[in-house]
């Protein structure tokens, strides 16, 4: 089991969920969310991934890709209680408080 600080994050090239004290980004399907929840987080992915290549020149959906990756953040924290879990938006560059 993951023992350090998650951020989820949709970086272009990443899979949503990096580890915030070694690096690197973490297979989702290993770190103990639930199937759905990664498949949630994958699409998430693919959306912020989209937007990037737009240049987040849309703020709207900039602000629905941070509300739903908040909500995934909230979401894993739930499911893994005895790990951080931290929200970086892209389209922003900040982190988010979950």
């Amino acid at each position: 089991m993951i023992e350090h600080n998650l951020i989820v994050d949709g970086m272009l090239s990443g899979t949503g969920i990096r580890d915030a004290k070694v690096g690197g980004y973490l297979d989702a399907g290993k770190i103990g969310i639930s199937d759905e929840l990664v498949g949630r987080l994958a699409k998430w992915v693919s959306d912020y991934e989209n937007a990037h290549y737009y240049q987040f020149s849309d703020r709207a959906n900039n602000e629905e890709l941070d509300k739903e990756g908040i909500a995934i953040a909230r979401e894993i924290q739930e499911a893994l209680p005895h790990i951080q879990v931290e929200y970086f938006s892209n389209a922003y560059m900040r982190r988010i408080a979950i």
